[in-house]
């Protein structure tokens, strides 16, 4: 397989809801593995995803799980990470920015910018913020 980069996204327990709506926007497969299927002793996250992943038609990949309660960390939803979606398929692009934008926050609607592109940006209902370009017919 050769290597490639992709967002993983952490939850506080909703991750099976929002990488199932992921896949109502782009499509693909989702294989969704539990805590519990990895025999977690904690049967309260046993329901939990331990590791989700969405590979779309399109060559997208998503990934997510829901942290674990007692992870320390603080990389859960708002670490400063935008996922960013571009390219000149504009009515594809427009279709994920429908999408996504359901039950979201749009921050800067998605309309012609000063560079030429349609470009817009919001965070989606699971608090994460995504950024849409549609590249200039012109070249």
């Amino acid at each position: 397989m050769a290597s490639r980069l992709n967002p993983y996204l952490s939850f506080n327990g909703n991750a099976r809801q929002a990488l199932e709506f992921y896949k109502s926007i782009f499509g693909g497969e989702l294989v969704l593995n539990t805590f519990g299927s990895f025999g977690a002793p904690d049967a309260s996250i046993a329901d939990n995803i331990m590791h989700g992943m969405l590979e779309a038609p399109n060559g997208f990949t998503l990934m997510g799980a829901d942290s674990p309660p007692d992870d320390p960390s603080e990389y859960n939803i708002g670490n400063g990470v935008s996922i960013s979606l571009s390219g000149d398929d504009a009515e594809g692009l427009r279709g994920y920015w429908a999408g996504l934008s359901v039950d979201g926050t749009i921050t800067v609607p998605l309309e012609k910018q000063m560079w030429g592109d349609e470009f817009g940006m919001l965070t989606d209902q699971f608090g994460f913020v995504w950024m849409v370009n549609i590249a200039s017919s012109a070249a």
